[in-house]
């Protein structure tokens, strides 16, 4: 009886993701024709607007003419150099801010400050210190990205629940098992959602970069495109960052579940 009910809640299950796959699937696809048909009928503007057939077809072409792997290998290097130095940095802060007070009092302002800076305005900056090569790319990247780690961590090591660390130290536990058993388990969740926020926060700042101080990059070849007014390579350009985005995202959802289950394996022991 037990299994018959579960088996039936799974049958549910799968039809509602399945009819939401298809309600989200027919929006975009409504909206992809709404496009089209604006643009066919001289609704629009060519100059300004392009059409997702155009679209495609830019798309096309700058993958058959190798600039589109260029460009996306140079920023995916920037990209994957600043995310793992914000991991690298902004893990242990995050940590040493939520687990110890006097130091999330001492640095809790500056910290701040520097998140509610915007990147963007200190990037004249960065070209100067840092040049118009990677290294300035990167930096802008490991602001963007190191942030949410930070607020996260931070968040998840000082929100532990009370009741949990009395009775471990009741049992004669140490500060150090107590962060491996009960903070680094229950900070996961936190981990994960940070990591999601910074990749998409990473993404943004290597297209930034390179639209304002780059001659290289998927931000670049944007940028370029629009300044000729090529709008077809705009949208194609927009559309790699967004799949790029997409993947990125379901890459650590993915990842995030494992952790789910590694999670209730060391609550377990």
């Amino acid at each position: 009886m037990r299994k018959a009910t579960v088996l039936q809640k799974s049958n549910v299950a799968k039809k509602e993701k399945i009819a939401t796959l298809l309600l989200g699937s027919s929006v975009i696809v409504l909206f992809l024709i709404g496009w089209e048909l604006l643009f066919q009928f001289r609704v629009v503007n060519p100059l300004f607007i392009s059409a997702p057939s155009r679209v495609v077809l830019a798309l096309i072409a700058i993958i058959g003419d190798g600039s589109l792997a260029e460009n996306l290998a140079i920023s995916a290097k920037e990209f994957l150099f600043g995310y793992g130095a914000a991991i690298l940095v902004g893990f242990p802060v995050g940590i040493l801010l939520g687990w110890f007070k006097l130091i999330r009092d001492a640095f809790g302002p500056f910290i701040a400050a520097m998140q509610a800076t915007p990147r963007i305005a200190l990037m004249p900056l960065f070209i100067i210190w840092f040049g118009l090569g990677i290294t300035s790319k990167i930096v802008v990247v490991l602001l963007s990205a190191i942030f949410p780690l930070i607020v996260n961590l931070q968040v998840a090591m000082s929100t532990i629940d009370n009741d949990l660390v009395h009775v471990s130290r009741a049992y004669g536990a140490s500060r150090w098992q107590i962060f491996r058993s009960i903070a680094l388990p229950t900070s996961l969740p936190f981990l994960v959602t940070g990591l999601r926020l910074a990749a998409g926060r990473g993404l943004l700042g290597v297209i930034v970069a390179e639209v304002f101080g780059g001659a290289e990059g998927i931000g670049y070849m944007i940028q370029y495109a629009g300044s000729t007014f090529q709008t077809d390579k705009v949208f194609a350009g927009v559309l790699v960052v967004a799949l790029t985005g997409i993947t990125l995202d379901f890459t650590l959802d993915r990842l995030g579940r494992h952790f789910d289950r590694w999670r209730g394996d060391a609550a377990v022991h």
